[in-house]
């Protein structure tokens, strides 16, 4: 059975193998999407447009606080495909236990810090004072399953490491529509609102942990977890962190660079605040179709830059970026094309759909343009290459939002001129990062 959800990453042709990885990987970070997507939806039909904005204020703070131990869990899946290649089911085996124990311990540091700062950091983003007691409510709801979603993602890192993508998405699958019954049952039949919604994600989130748990003790060596053998080893954080690390740091600044834009967002009124969390929902969506094409990257390069092949991580770069920038195209069409339609289901108030509207224009047509640094930054971090991508994207799209959010839109103070910010980063970052890749692969390539 173990066997059947592997996948041979080193040898045979690759479009198959990579769309065979992607799509579910895809299809589980969608899902995972969805659990907020629900929440927003959910609020804003059957609650109101405060609490609509309540839960949307709180989308780059969340993604500030676990994106950092999201990019560690990356650094780790690096680490294990790099193995998988070399074939060195020892380190294989000491990766999986280091992974387990990073999972407890970014999880338990994320809860006591994410309760500590929530009302500190809302207030300082200037959150909107008739929406800032829900959204302060929402958040430590939110953050009491951390440790459940920590387990869960660091879990999946390593299920995917060997190829396994399908078995992460049917968890969430089931997670899914058991956070849909307790939405409705929470918010419409016990009028819970915003704690309703908060309490439906960390059940699913509990059951993902669980069963992510289950399959792992059920894995055959190296695989196989075993609390027991639970621990850290030096020489395997070492190696994880060394990758992990400048992920993670690079999503937390990232995060924060979106947090000073939502801060000026905030300044907009809650109208505004409901209808760019709207519009962010399906931007993110679109970014996890281009960004399962970023994970195959790293995972598919990852192993075989260990086994030694460097020309077919150069032929794997070029299909996972292709298929990146296509599914996102059609992604971003489609939305544009139905936006009257899919803003619907979240809202019926005019100005939070206007708000939405110009954000799709402005930010959502141009979002195939983020292929090109993430999977770049993907193919860099399989080479071991993990933090030049993180200063590059640092630079390119954080430092310039910060600029843009202090400097020119002071100046040129419209909704839609502080949404530009989003491509114009886009823009420079891929100049950046595709100018060190192209030095990257030469170098290797003579090695």
């Amino acid at each position: 059975m173990t066997k059947t959800n592997e996948l041979d990453m080193l040898h045979g042709p690759l479009v198959g193998k990579i769309l065979k990885f992607a799509m579910p990987f895809a299809a589980s970070s969608i899902l995972q999407q969805l659990f907020i997507s629900l929440d927003v939806a959910v609020v804003g039909r059957f609650a109101s447009s405060e609490a609509l904005a309540a839960v949307g204020a709180n989308t780059f703070l969340i993604n500030l606080m676990i994106n950092f131990f999201v990019g560690i869990s990356i650094g780790a899946s690096v680490v294990i495909a790099n193995y998988i290649g070399h074939h060195d089911n020892q380190r294989i085996r000491k990766a999986v236990n280091t992974t387990a124990a990073l999972s407890l311990i970014s999880g338990v540091v994320l809860l006591f810090v994410g309760l500590l700062v929530a009302r500190p950091v809302l207030a300082l983003m200037s959150t909107p004072a008739n929406v800032i007691d829900d959204a302060v409510l929402y958040l430590r709801i939110y953050i009491l399953g951390a440790p459940c979603f920590m387990v869960y993602n660091f879990g999946a890192s390593i299920l995917r490491s060997k190829g396994d993508t399908k078995r992460p998405l049917y968890i969430l699958l089931i997670a899914g529509v058991i956070n849909t019954v307790l939405n409705f049952v929470l918010v419409i039949g016990f009028h819970m609102s915003v704690a309703g919604v908060g309490i439906a994600t960390d059940i699913a989130n509990l059951f993902c942990a669980s069963v992510i748990v289950w399959l792992l003790s059920c894995e055959s060596d190296p695989f196989r977890l075993r609390p027991r053998h639970i621990t850290i080893y030096k020489s395997e954080l070492k190696r994880i962190l060394q990758i992990g690390l400048p992920a993670g740091l690079q999503g937390m600044v990232f995060s924060l660079s979106n947090i000073f834009v939502q801060s000026a967002i905030n300044g907009f009124g809650s109208a505004a605040v409901a209808g760019s969390s709207v519009a962010q929902m399906f931007e993110a969506y679109c970014y996890f179709l281009l960004g399962s094409f970023s994970g195959a990257a790293v995972t598919f390069v990852g192993q075989n830059y260990g086994a030694g092949q460097m020309a077919r991580c150069k032929r794997i770069y070029w299909i996972c970026l292709t298929g990146g920038m296509v599914v996102c195209i059609i992604a971003n069409a489609l939305f544009m094309v139905f936006a009257d339609d899919v803003l619907s289901l979240f809202t019926t108030d005019s100005q939070v759909i206007c708000y939405a509207k110009i954000r799709m224009e402005t930010v959502l047509v141009f979002q195939w343009i983020a292929a090109i640094y993430d999977v770049t930054s993907s193919t860099l971090r399989g080479f071991g290459h993990s933090l030049e991508p993180a200063l590059f994207t640092i630079f390119g799209t954080c430092v310039l939002r910060l600029l843009w959010v202090f400097y020119i839109f002071p100046i040129f103070s419209g909704y839609k001129q502080l949404m530009i910010v989003y491509p114009a980063s886009w823009l420079l970052t891929d100049v950046l990062l595709s100018t060190f890749f192209l030095y990257t692969v030469r170098r290797l390539s003579r090695a």
